[in-house]
């Protein structure tokens, strides 16, 4: 596949948002000059992600993985599965990471990894691969998600908030909100009555893809259907 424009901006981006391992480290001091190179995010996002690459390249190993850790994996608020801020635990999840599966395979990129389709790092990745304008629209239409995170790892005070706001920059797209959006319980800090709720409401709330079956499996609109037709704000989602 030709290296596009934005293939090493996004490279990064998604390097970034994977478990801190030895070769992350390695390479975070020269991610700044790659993304000076391609300017796709704009200098102050640039800047922004400075902490984090301090960070990177002084923290123990070991303090930065516990860190990626808390954030990432132990609540849905911040999960990074695109599909757990729109499906849920809802049955159209399956059919959704099939989908996104066969976009993939159509655009040239074959999963070699354990990880789902919908995990960001492998999305961003495939968006690098992408042609410009296509992979603005990718990303586009995943904003309401990166928006939503965003604002919760600022609310943190979390240096990983930067990554998220470079590949708003790059995408140059604009949240929409829903004012009849719940607000949800942290499932890390509810309690069960508020547990018990939120499960209800995913039962209560399934996602519905549109024109269905007339949409290649496989299609970009597909996937943009399947995003849009959960009209909960992602802020306010779990």
């Amino acid at each position: 596949m030709a290296m596009h424009d934005q293939f090493l901006t996004l490279k990064s981006l998604s390097f970034l948002l994977t478990y801190p391992e030895e070769d992350l480290v390695a390479t975070a001091p020269a991610i700044p000059d790659v993304l000076a190179l391609e300017d796709l995010v704009g200098v102050a996002a640039r800047d922004a992600l400075a902490p984090l690459l301090e960070a990177l390249a002084q923290d123990d190993l070991y303090v930065l993985q516990e860190t990626y850790v808390s954030l990432f994996d132990r609540t849905r608020r911040l999960s990074l599965h695109l599909f757990e801020h729109v499906h849920g635990e809802s049955r159209d999840r399956g059919q959704a990471m099939v989908d996104l599966s066969a976009l993939y395979e159509a655009g040239g990129l074959h999963l070699m990894t354990s990880e789902l389709p919908d995990f960001l790092p492998l999305f961003v990745e495939y968006a690098a691969t992408r042609p410009l304008a296509e992979a603005k629209a990718l990303l586009a239409d995943v904003d309401h998600i990166l928006a939503a995170l965003e604002e919760r790892l600022v609310e943190r005070g979390s240096t990983y908030a930067a990554v998220f706001c470079a590949l708003r920059n790059f995408s140059g797209a604009v949240a929409t909100s829903s004012p009849a959006a719940p607000a949800w319980p942290d499932p890390a800090n509810g309690s069960a009555d508020d547990l018990a709720a939120l499960d209800k409401e995913w039962e209560e709330t399934l996602v519905t893809f549109g024109p269905g079956d007339a949409m290649g499996g496989c299609s970009v609109d597909r996937f943009r259907t399947q995003l849009r037709a959960a009209q909960r704000d992602a802020r306010h989602d779990p």
